[in-house]
């Protein structure tokens, strides 16, 4: 939540929380954010009905049909409201064409003003122990990449790209994706 009050998130905002899971955010932001104004895509549906259930004070506040099983980041059945997308702790577990990906898939949400992820960074070709002792990878997970090549694919799918200094938990590093007609 820090983050996406970060970047300035109201309850009128829309989000898309990628890779939601059990709601590890979604018990945040649903009774933050107006009715209706939360998606959650995952994996597992399973998961996030169960989150739904167990995670939210008032379950009936988050339609199921806002729960969207999604391993390929297609997006499917997310409507064009969409204001800010985010997607912690999800590229860690994930090659990095899965960034391209998403990063590509989203162009379509019209009013999508800003992308948060998460990546472990190294330019490292081996295994890195992170600050907090964290150990990644170039080539399973958690996998790491170097900062140019994150900043390098923001551009490349047509976003605008920044590093946020803001420390996250297991040494992550936070990025913002914006349109490039947003500062």
């Amino acid at each position: 939540m820090a983050a996406l009050m970060a970047a300035g998130m109201t309850p009128e905002d829309t989000l898309l929380d990628i890779g939601c899971g059990a709601l590890r955010l979604g018990h945040k932001a649903v009774p933050f954010l107006k009715p209706g104004h939360y998606w959650g895509t995952d994996a597992s549906l399973a998961l996030m009905r169960h989150g739904r259930l167990a995670e939210l004070p008032d379950p009936e506040a988050l339609p199921l049909d806002h729960l969207v099983e999604d391993a390929d980041f297609a997006f499917p059945g997310i409507p064009e409201t969409i204001t800010l997308a985010i997607a912690f702790g999800v590229f860690t577990h994930l090659p990095a064409p899965a960034l391209t990906t998403a990063l590509t898939n989203l162009r379509r949400f019209p009013n999508l003003r800003a992308v948060l992820f998460t990546v472990f960074l190294a330019d490292a070709a081996t295994s890195t122990r992170q600050p907090d002792g964290v150990v990644t990878h170039p080539d399973r997970p958690p996998y790491h990449q170097p900062a140019a090549a994150v900043a390098e694919t923001i551009r490349a799918t047509g976003w605008t790209a920044t590093q946020s200094p803001m420390l996250l938990p297991r040494g992550q590093v936070l990025w913002t994706a914006t349109p490039p007609q947003i500062p």
